[in-house]
């Protein structure tokens, strides 16, 4: 099934990253660039770099000017994401391109990558908290307050998981059908961010 590939390249991505541990290490992708499982690999990877890039801007410590320019990277961060995702749908827009859509087929209120980039976001949860819930330096009431929640992630994963290969099966079979929708972000846009603008 597309979910259970998908979220075995995510943690791969996941595990890699935590090898380093630093959002300031080399990306290297192990797939091919024509193949989805690249897009997917690439799009966790940027997931994973933002997640730490949030933990380091809550240090209530942190220099003001790292702040900005950590702000910085998280906005270019989030565009790339976005990116991302558009990516991924093209490529499901291409792969069902042939389908006979039935008479009184619907459409779901987000397109398919949208709900891959939310299993991506859940891996990420997956595995903190499962460090969390493992933490040798932990009180035995913070282990098993992690570890209730990680049962709720793991039910979550499987729910979001069966929900992803049923919508993409119902695509397949022409029961549901796709339409994407650029996002068409603003406050990044010199024409569009008014602040941007006024400094031209």
């Amino acid at each position: 099934m597309f979910s259970e590939m998908a979220f075995g390249i995510f943690e791969e991505s996941i595990n890699k990253y935590h090898i380093v541990d630093n959002v300031i290490q080399p990306f290297e992708n192990p797939y091919p660039k024509d193949g989805i499982a690249h897009l997917l690999y690439r799009k966790n990877w940027i997931d994973t770099v933002q997640w730490h890039y949030e933990d380091i801007i809550r240090d209530p410590n942190i220099d003001p000017e790292a702040a900005l320019t950590l702000k910085r990277k998280i906005d270019a961060s989030n565009q790339d994401r976005t990116d991302l995702v558009e990516y991924i749908d093209s490529y499901f827009l291409k792969k069902y391109q042939s389908v006979q859509i039935q008479e009184g087929a619907i459409i779901n209120t987000e397109s398919p990558a949208w709900a891959i980039d939310r299993l991506s976001i859940l891996a990420l949860k997956i595995y903190h908290m499962n460090e969390e819930a493992t933490r040798a330096d932990a009180t035995t009431e913070h282990l098993k307050r992690c570890q209730a929640k990680l049962n709720v992630l793991l039910e979550q994963k499987q729910d979001l998981s069966k929900a992803i290969d049923q919508f993409l099966l119902d695509i397949e079979k022409g029961k549901k059908y796709m339409k994407v929708y650029k996002q068409m972000k603003m406050y990044n846009d010199d024409e569009l961010n008014p602040v941007l603008r006024s400094q031209k």
